[in-house]
């Protein structure tokens, strides 16, 4: 499946019968308040997958998932899934561990809220995307996260207005410099004490 920037794979809410890996691209996974707000509960990227909660619990959707670049999916229906799990039991090895890494991240990600300021929470943000979607520039790492930033405080769980003042001291701090929809970590010791 291909899909362009902004084009949902799945909504929050609906009935759910495969799990997806992205081939290539990043997809965002978010969830919308009663009152319209949104957050995002991940970026995932190459080798991920998402959607695999409607396998094992056939409850409605608990997020929508949005593709945020050009992003090629393959996906997997839950009758293919059983029949895969039989035949190679090693698949469920591995399942298991995508989901214990998802698991991980978001308890991360609720300490973080928890016990971090917004400065932090983007410090550590931006080295985690760094760490999955990074590569190395003349003067530092490239990071071509892809998100808006308004996208961006939705991932830290923070207003866009506080999020930018965080990254303008970033800039100013010779840290960081900002590109479209990417970012240049220039001292990624410094970001990375920051981020503690």
């Amino acid at each position: 499946m291909d899909l362009s920037r902004g084009a949902s794979v799945f909504r929050e809410g609906d009935q759910g019968d495969q799990l997806y890996f992205i081939v290539s691209g990043k997809v965002k996974l978010g969830r919308t308040s009663p009152d319209g707000r949104e957050s995002l509960l991940a970026i995932l990227g190459p080798g991920e997958l998402f959607g695999e909660m409607a396998l094992f619990d056939p409850s409605p959707r608990t997020a929508t998932a949005t593709a945020v670049s050009e992003t090629r999916l393959a996906g997997l229906k839950n009758e293919s899934l059983n029949a895969l799990l039989r035949t190679r039991p090693e698949v469920s090895a591995q399942l298991l561990q995508a989901l214990a890494r998802r698991l991980r991240r978001t308890n991360d990600s609720l300490s973080d809220l928890v016990f971090s300021d917004v400065p932090g929470r983007v410090a550590k943000a931006l080295l985690d995307l760094a760490d999955r979607f990074g590569r190395p520039a003349t003067d530092g790492v490239l990071v071509a996260h892809e998100l808006t930033q308004e996208e961006l405080a939705q991932l830290v769980g923070a207003s866009r207005e506080t999020v930018n003042k965080a990254l303008a001291e970033f800039v100013q701090r010779g840290w960081l410099r900002l590109e479209a929809r990417a970012v240049v970590i220039l001292d990624m010791q410094r970001l990375r004490q920051r981020s503690r």
